[in-house]
Order: structure tokens, then C-alpha cells, then sequence
């Protein structure tokens, strides 16, 4: 499975213009080097790694989770965006800075016990000196040179990825007693509001005055301000708003806006990178 979304995401990194490919590795680069700076300071900071360890040791399966996949959210938003698609920044990849190095944190252990099995079997007293020097060690080898390159950025960013979405595709397959809803027959989400308040208005001209709102079943009359839906599908504002408020689809195509539900967004946005990746290679 997580050989699956590292194809994925190499092919749909390999189909990008080099323009795109370079805004993509400068973006990355700053989001990793923001990421490695907190790691640093949680690990540096006896304080703060204590605080980090106990808020990350009282959350429970889902609210870790949660924080996993919010932190998936966000990689995922960069590879979309520069692939010139509609992806609204949505509430849902936003992250609290005690989050932030929870996770960073999280995914260090994780990665540190993959590696180095026994290590972690050590006191956790002791756990912030043997991670400190592991990450030090790590910071010396990438001085190589190999974070000069695009691949050297980008290698971290797939590996990191790929587990997050491994993770959280086995949570969401086989606990379905967490009550996270993805995947589940006839489950709706709300459009979120940012998407709502960007969808533009437009004058119904007189070819379009012969078109049927779905929703409601009555024409669009001539000069008045309607909705324009990104897939460029019309609505009458009184029925449209409504409709979203419950569900992020549009009522004609199905075409799906963000949302600020991190599960229902993850497997939209993955949806969209399988698509747009499969029609480019085609």
C-alpha cells in the first residue's frame, strides 16, 4: 500500500513542468526546513520536549490520528496546488503549534523505532538525550550536500507522504469504531465555508436564461445574479447555499468542492491527484 502512494506521487512529481517542479521543491523546502527547526527545539528544550511528550502521550488512538492526518492534509495541499487545481487552503489542514510538534515529534519516534528497534526501550527519561543525538547525527550526514539537490528535498517529503497516508488508510479500513464516517454508504460533508464564499456570481446572459436550475426545477431568469459553480454549472443562490450546507458536491455533476472535514478532504484531494496523474500519463 505504501509502495502504491509513492508511485503515485513520484509519477504525478515526474509529470510536472520544471517551473512547477521548482515552485513545488522551494515550497517543500520551506515547509521541511519549519518542521525540522521545531523538531529541533523540542528536542533541545527539556521543557518543551516534556510538555510535547505528555500532551502527544494523553491523546487517544483517534486524536492521534486526527493529527496524523491533519498533517497529511497539509503535504498534500502543496503537491495540488501547483498543479494549477481548485484547492482552496481549507481550516482543515490548520494546526495548532503545540500540534505541530506533537506530530513532528510522533513521526520521529515512529521513524527512530523502524530503524532502531531497542532503542526506544530505554526509560522515556532518557528519551530526549538519545533522540537529540540521533537527530544531530542525522543533521551532520545531511550536510553532504544531498539537501542541495531537488531529489534530496523531495525524497523526505514522498517518504513522509506515503507513511502518513499508509497510516491513516489502515485506521480508516479497519477501525471503523472510531466513528470517522469516511467511507461509509450515503456519508455527507458540508462544502467548507472558504469554498462557499469564493464561488463566484454571475448574470444569467440570454442563452443561459434556458437553463434549468436542478435543484429547484425553475429557469434562470435573464439578468439575475446566479451562482457559478467551479465546474461551471448554475444555481440559483437560494438553492444552492442551502445544499452545500450539507453536502460538497454539486447537485448536477457531482463535482466535488473542498471541505473542512480532514478525512473527507484527504480522500478528495487523493482522488484528484490518482485522476489528474492516470489522464497525464494516458
Amino acid at each position: 500500500m505504501e509502495e502504491e502512494s509513492t508511485t503515485i506521487i513520484m509519477t504525478s512529481l515526474s509529470i510536472l513542468s520544471t517551473s512547477h517542479l521548482t515552485n513545488l521543491t522551494h515550497t517543500i523546502l520551506s515547509i521541511s526546513h519549519h518542521h525540522r527547526r521545531r523538531l529541533a527545539a523540542v528536542l533541545s528544550s527539556p521543557t518543551l520536549f516534556s510538555l510535547t511528550l505528555r500532551h502527544l502521550l494523553s491523546l487517544s488512538l483517534p486524536q492521534k490520528t486526527l493529527l496524523i492526518a491533519t498533517h497529511l492534509l497539509s503535504l498534500l495541499h502543496p503537491l495540488l496546488l501547483h498543479r494549477n487545481h481548485h484547492t482552496l487552503p481549507s481550516s482543515a489542514a490548520k494546526m495548532k503549534l503545540r500540534d505541530l510538534d506533537a506530530v513532528v515529534l510522533l513521526l520521529f519516534l515512529c521513524e527512530t523505532h523502524q530503524i532502531y528497534p531497542d532503542v526506544l526501550e530505554a526509560s522515556a527519561d532518557n528519551w530526549r538525550e538519545i533522540l537529540g543525538n540521533m537527530y544531530s547525527d542525522n543533521m551532520l550526514n545531511s550536510i553532504s550536500g544531498l539537501w542541495t539537490c531537488d531529489a534530496g528535498i523531495l525524497m523526505p517529503y514522498i517518504e513522509t507522504l506515503a507513511r502518513c497516508k499508509r497510516f491513516v488508510d489502515i485506521i480508516m479500513r479497519n477501525h471503523n469504531h472510531l466513528g470517522l464516517g469516511v467511507g461509509k454508504e450515503g456519508y455527507e460533508i458540508p462544502a467548507a465555508r472558504a469554498a462557499v464564499v469564493a464561488l463566484r456570481a454571475v448574470e444569467v446572459s440570454n442563452a443561459a436564461a434556458e437553463v434549468e436550475c436542478v435543484i429547484c426545477k425553475e429557469d434562470m431568469s435573464e439578468g439575475r445574479d446566479v451562482c457559478e459553480m467551479p465546474c461551471q454549472h448554475l444555481f440559483h443562490w437560494k438553492c444552492i447555499l442551502p445544499w452545500l450546507s450539507k453536502r460538497n458536491t454539486c447537485p448536477f455533476c457531482r463535482f466535488q468542492l473542498p471541505t473542512d472535514d480532514v478525512f473527507s478532504e484527504i480522500q478528495r484531494l487523493w482522488e484528484i491527484l490518482v485522476k489528474t496523474t492516470e489522464l497525464d500519463v494516458a
